[in-house]
C-alpha cells in the first residue's frame, strides 16, 4: 500500500506545480509601445489588522468606467484577493503628467467614510502585470494638536506611478502619493475630489527572471540573516546537549539496567523485579481509547507529510514572493491527496491494537482535524460576512472545495482505511501481557501528565521561539519570509528534540513502574503546540498592534488550528518514537 501512495503524492506534487507555474507563466508578458498593461486594484484594510480586508471600492472611490472582476484562481480567492479593474490607465512605455483618472462629489456620509478609514490607518493594494503596489489612502495632521478632535485629516488624490522596463517587459513598479496634492476631510461637507496620476517610465537592465528578487531582500539582509542563524546555533546547541545528555544518560542507565537484569536472571531467580522490568507484563498492554489514538497517529502522520511536501515545494523555489494564493492551493491539494495516509495509517495501527469497528474509526480519523477547523472556519466566515471583509469566501469557492473533500479526500481516505485493515500487520511485542494490570504505585505530583507535557514541551519550544516571530510577523504582518532552507532546518532540530525529550521522559516513567506510557507519550509529544498558542499571546498584546474583533476573532480560531494541527503531528513524532524505544529495551532482555 505504501508503494502504492508514493505515486499519489508524486501526482499531487505534478498537479500542485502546475497550478502554481501556471500562474507565473500567465504574466509572463511581452507588450507593444501603447499596449495596454493591465492594472487592478486588489484590496483596502487597516495597516495593523492584515485579515480585515476590503474590497477597493467598498470606499466610495470611484472609476473611470465600468469595473471588470479578474478571475480568481481558488489559492487568490482563499487569500482574500479581489481583483478589479483600475481607473489608472498605465500603457507601456507612455509617459503622464497630472491625468485626470476620474471625478467624483463626495457626500457627507462618503466624507465621514473616508476620514474613518484615514484615522485606521487604511492601505490600498494594487497588481500591475502581477507586481505589487502600496500605499495609504490618506494622512493625519496631528503636530501641535493634543486634542484628537483638532486633528486635521487629508485624503492622498494623486500618485505618481514609476515603471521600470527591459526591453518588452516590465520589470518593476513603485507608486507614491504627492503629499502635497490633498482635499480636506476634516468637516462633514460635500467635497469635489479629482484623482489624477502621473507616470514616468525607465529603463532597466535587472533581467526579467530576477524582478521578484527586490521582495526577497528584505528578509535575506545582513542583520536579519545574523538573527536566523543565531536562532540556529541556539537550536543546534539545545539539540546537541539535549541529545548529548541523554544519550549518555540512557546509555549508561540502561546497559546498567541490562547488566543487573542479566545478574539477577543468573543468580536469583525468586528475586524481585523493580524498574522498568518489573512491568515488562504491562507495557504493551493496549491502551484506552485505542481508536481515538490511532486516529490522533493517522492524522499527525497526514500533516508530517503535509508539511514535508509544503517545505519540498518551498525550496524548489515554487512560493516565491507575490505568487499569489500558491500556498494555500498547495495546501489544499496536497492535503486532500494525503488522505489515504491518515486512513491507512490509523486502520493498520487500530487493526493492530485488536480494533473491530474499524469503519468507525476511520469516521474519527477523518473528523479529528477536518471537525475543528471547519466549526472555526464557519464562525469566522461567518464574522468576515457579517463585516463584508474579503476574507469571507464566495459561494462557489465553498462548493469547490465540498466537492474537493468530498470526490477526493474522503475516497482516498476510505481506500486508504481498507487497505490498511486489509494488511494484516501484527503488532510487535517482545513481551507477552498479563491477564491482569498491576497498580500503578503513587507517584510524586511531577511526575503526573500536566507537569510531564510542560517539561516535554518547553525545550522543542526554546530552540523554535526565535523563529517564530518572522513566521508571525510574515503570516499576520507586512513582512516577507523567504529564507525557506533555515525554516526547514528549524522544523528538522524541532522533530530530533521532541522525540529524544519524549524518549527520555517514557523511560523516566517506565522506571517510575506506570506502564500507561500510551497517551503520554502523545501528549508530551504535541505538548508544543500548547506552548506555540501561548506565544500567540504574547504576540498578539506584546508585539503586533491588531485590534478588533474581526482580527482577534481571526488570529486567535485560526492559528488554535494551527497549533492544534501541531500538536496532532508532534504527538505522532513523540509516540513513534517512544513506540519505537520500548520495543527496543524490551526487546534486550529476557522477560519470562
Amino acid at each position: 500500500m505504501e508503494k502504492k501512495l508514493v505515486p499519489c503524492l508524486v501526482v499531487s506534487i505534478l498537479i500542485l506545480c502546475s497550478l502554481t507555474l501556471v500562474r507565473s507563466d500567465a504574466s509572463d508578458n511581452r507588450y507593444k509601445v501603447g499596449e495596454d498593461v493591465p492594472l487592478y486594484v486588489n484590496k483596502v484594510g487597516p495597516f495593523h489588522n492584515p485579515s480585515e480586508t476590503y474590497r477597493y471600492f467598498d470606499l466610495p472611490f470611484c472609476s473611470s468606467g465600468p469595473t471588470k472582476d479578474k478571475k480568481e484562481a481558488l489559492g487568490e480567492l482563499l487569500n482574500g484577493d479581489r481583483l478589479v479593474t483600475a481607473p489608472y490607465k498605465l500603457d507601456f512605455l507612455s509617459d503622464k503628467d497630472s491625468e485626470i483618472a476620474c471625478k467624483k462629489k463626495l457626500t457627507k456620509e462618503q466624507v465621514a467614510q473616508f476620514r474613518e478609514a484615514i484615522s485606521k490607518d487604511y492601505y490600498f493594494q494594487m497588481y500591475y502585470d502581477d507586481l505589487p503596489i502600496w500605499g495609504f489612502i490618506g494622512k493625519v495632521e496631528k503636530e501641535g494638536k493634543n486634542d484628537p478632535s483638532e486633528y486635521k485629516y487629508y485624503l492622498l488624490k494623486h500618485l505618481h506611478f514609476t515603471i521600470f522596463y527591459n526591453k518588452d517587459r516590465v520589470i518593476e513598479i513603485t507608486a507614491l502619493s504627492d503629499p502635497k496634492n490633498v482635499v480636506d476631510l476634516t468637516e462633514d461637507k460635500e467635497v469635489n475630489v479629482e484623482f489624477m496620476y502621473s507616470v514616468k517610465w525607465k529603463e532597466t537592465e535587472i533581467p526579467y527572471e530576477n524582478r521578484m528578487e527586490k521582495y526577497s531582500h528584505s528578509s535575506s539582509l545582513p542583520h536579519h540573516l545574523e538573527i536566523h542563524w543565531f536562532s540556529i546555533i541556539n537550536s543546534c546547541v539545545t539539540v546537541l546537549l539535549l541529545t548529548g545528555f541523554l544519550a549518555t544518560i540512557l546509555m549508561r542507565v540502561l546497559k546498567n539496567d541490562f547488566v543487573k537484569y542479566a545478574h539477577d536472571e543468573e543468580s536469583a531467580e525468586d528475586q524481585e523485579e523493580t524498574g522498568w522490568k518489573y512491568i515488562h507484563g504491562d507495557v504493551f498492554r493496549y491502551p484506552k481509547y485505542k481508536s481515538v489514538l490511532a486516529a490522533a497517529v493517522g492524522s499527525g502522520t497526514q500533516l508530517f507529510t503535509l508539511t514535508f511536501f509544503i517545505f519540498l515545494l518551498a525550496l524548489v523555489g515554487v512560493f516565491y514572493p507575490y505568487n499569489r494564493g500558491a500556498l494555500f492551493t498547495a495546501l489544499v491539494v496536497i492535503y486532500a491527496l494525503t488522505a489515504g495516509i491518515a486512513g491507512y495509517t490509523a486502520a493498520s495501527f487500530f487493526c493492530q491494537l485488536e480494533g473491530t469497528n474499524w469503519v468507525r474509526n476511520l469516521l474519527l480519523t477523518g473528523g479529528l482535524f477536518c471537525g475543528p477547523l471547519l466549526l472555526t472556519f464557519s464562525f469566522l466566515n461567518t464574522v468576515a460576512i457579517t463585516y463584508s471583509a474579503t476574507a469571507a469566501l464566495p459561494f462557489g469557492t465553498i462548493v469547490v472545495i465540498f466537492l474537493i473533500w468530498a470526490l477526493v479526500t474522503t475516497p482516498l481516505l476510505v481506500l486508504g482505511g481498507i487497505a490498511g485493515k486489509n494488511s494484516k500487520a501484527e503488532f510487535q511485542a517482545p513481551c507477552r501481557t498479563t491477564k491482569y494490570p498491576r497498580e500503578i504505585p503513587l507517584l510524586p505530583w511531577y511526575r503526573k501528565t500536566l507537569p510531564q507535557m510542560a517539561m516535554a514541551g518547553f525545550l522543542p519550544f526554546s530552540a523554535i521561539y526565535i523563529e517564530l516571530y518572522y513566521i508571525f510577523a510574515s503570516v499576520w504582518g507586512h513582512r516577507i519570509y523567504t529564507i525557506y532552507s533555515i525554516l526547514f532546518i528549524v522544523f528538522i532540530i524541532l522533530l530530533i528534540v521532541t522525540a529524544f525529550i519524549t524518549v527520555a521522559l517514557t523511560y523516566f516513567q517506565l522506571a517510575a513502574e506506570d506502564h500507561e506510557w500510551w497517551w503520554r507519550s502523545f501528549l508530551c509529544g504535541g505538548s508544543t503546540g500548547l506552548f506555540i498558542y501561548g506565544y500567540c499571546l504574547y504576540y498578539y498584546f506584546a508585539r503586533s498592534d491588531m485590534s478588533g474583533f474581526m482580527q482577534t476573532s481571526f488570529f486567535f480560531g485560526y492559528m488554535a488550528c494551527v497549533c492544534y494541527g501541531f500538536f496532532l503531528m508532534l504527538g505522532s513524532i513523540g509516540f513513534r518514537a517512544s513506540l519505537f524505544f520500548v520495543r527496543h529495551i524490551y526487546h534486550s532482555i529476557k522477560c519470562e
